[in-house]
């Protein structure tokens, strides 16, 4: 809900329920193509030369970022409890699961006795969708908490002024921002170096040697996702696909027959539709079932959701696709043999009731799992200092498999993924090897492609 002044702010408006009813289709329309460009590749770049694929940092964190204030700071912390704050933007349901997956996380390790004797506790902020609010709000968390930890907004670049300006208070976040990724006191789970892993491309291009030279893209014409396509488009044409139709599409589209019927006319064989959210995804099958062209789709994290299937028309449609994650199938299929997505399923369904996880509810839960793991290093007196320098000496984490190895420390992206595909109307792992593998059950070693800067 939001707070009084959030309120204020818009009842102010001169047509609050149009305006309110406007920025809901268009806030709701942005939350995949946002999914879509985070987990799988930030489109900052590195100074690497184009077609690199040796996985090297751009620069690794180090303890000589952290001001000395820092680790006299104590500022969220008493003898029993530590404050983190969340500020996300919650208004229209639009990240709740950030806020839910920090305060599922929260409550499982509370459960477990806490850290080094201390409860964590979430303190939450709604930034309305607005920047302002998210500047005063996270002005207001580094006032009041130890730690920002799992938020998510679209507004997080005003936040980012002020952590900016106060080097000491750890973010673990996976910001969208791209300078407040890279400050120093940014340390997220997944905060990428720009790059972009190939060995899902080299996958399909292996597999399907001729489709390979007909692939066709969609991409929502927002900045963003138009410069994640730029670095997603070069590692192809770097391990060797040739593209022949992209097309940018409104965030305000809702039918693609018209692009389906480009794209058979330019001879498409294969359609990546890795960067496209569910709603989006779905909208695009059932133009493709109406002008009954079936080339081999490929699809992302972003897709990766329960409504997916049914809204596309049912398995017969969707049969036959390819998934490729950077996070194991957390919204259930994995939890056989993966004992963390049945732990992140119970709490996150403790915490909220009836709440259908997201790829946000994942980045709330791995931010709080990894601020908890550099607080428990920090000993039995932490200060922000002195997480933020076991922060930086994180040089692996995973979140128990639950998403692929990352390099905090350093911001480096992983050339793991999963590969999977929709079969029978059900999520399924395919050529993956097992969890029980060293690698956790993803495919890893296809390289890293680094645009040039």
């Amino acid at each position: 809900m939001l707070d009084e002044r959030t309120n204020t702010m818009m009842d102010s408006c001169s047509e609050g329920r149009a305006v309110g009813a406007s920025l809901r289709r268009r806030a709701a329309a942005l939350v995949g193509v946002l999914a879509a460009v985070t987990l799988t590749a930030c489109s900052s770049t590195a100074s690497q030369p184009a077609g690199s694929t040796g996985a090297t940092a751009t620069s690794a964190l180090n303890g000589s970022s952290i001001p000395a204030s820092a680790y006299h700071n104590t500022t969220g912390l008493t003898p029993t409890t530590v404050s983190i704050g969340n500020v996300s933007t919650l208004s229209f349901g639009l990240f709740k699961g950030s806020l839910v997956g920090a305060e599922a996380y929260a409550d499982y390790v509370n459960s477990r006795g806490g850290i080094n004797g201390r409860k964590l506790t979430v303190d939450s902020y709604d930034d309305g969708f607005t920047g302002g609010l998210n500047k005063q709000y996270t002005a207001e968390a580094v006032q009041r908490d130890f730690a920002l930890v799992g938020g998510f907004s679209l507004e997080d670049s005003f936040g980012g002024t002020v952590l900016a300006a106060n080097p000491d208070v750890p973010n673990v976040t996976n910001p969208l921002d791209h300078a407040t990724a890279f400050l120093p006191n940014t340390v997220g789970p997944q905060v990428s170096n720009g790059g972009w892993g190939t060995g899902g491309l080299k996958y399909f291009m292996h597999r399907y040697p001729t489709a390979s030279h007909a692939v066709g893209d969609l991409i929502a014409n927002q900045p963003s996702a138009i410069a994640s396509w730029q670095i997603e488009k070069g590692a192809m044409e770097h391990v060797g696909l040739h593209v022949v139709y992209d097309q940018q599409y409104a965030i305000t589209q809702s039918d693609f027959n018209a692009n389906v019927i480009a794209m058979r006319n330019a001879g498409v064989k294969m359609l990546f539709i890795d960067q496209m959210p569910a709603n989006y995804a779905a909208s695009v099958f059932r133009a493709l079932d109406q002008q009954n062209f079936h080339p081999i789709v490929v699809l992302g994290t972003s897709t990766y959701s329960e409504a997916l299937i049914a809204n596309s028309g049912g398995a017969a449609v969707v049969d036959g696709s390819y998934l490729t994650l950077n996070s194991a199938l957390f919204l259930g299929e994995d939890a056989a043999k993966l004992s963390v997505v049945s732990t992140f399923l119970t709490w996150v369904h403790k915490a909220a009731p009836g709440f259908t996880p997201d790829l946000f509810t994942l980045y709330g839960w791995t931010s709080a799992e990894l601020f908890a793991q550099a607080l428990a290093s920090a000993g039995p007196n932490p200060t922000r200092g002195s997480v933020l320098r076991a922060l930086h000496g994180v040089t692996s984490f995973n979140g128990d498999g639950i998403i692929v190895t990352s390099h905090p420390s350093s911001k480096l992206g992983s050339d793991c993924f999963l590969l999977a595909r929709i079969e029978n109307g059900r999520f399924q792992r395919l050529d993956d090897p097992p969890i029980s593998d060293k690698t956790g059950g993803y495919l890893c070693g296809g390289g890293m492609y680094l645009p040039k800067s």
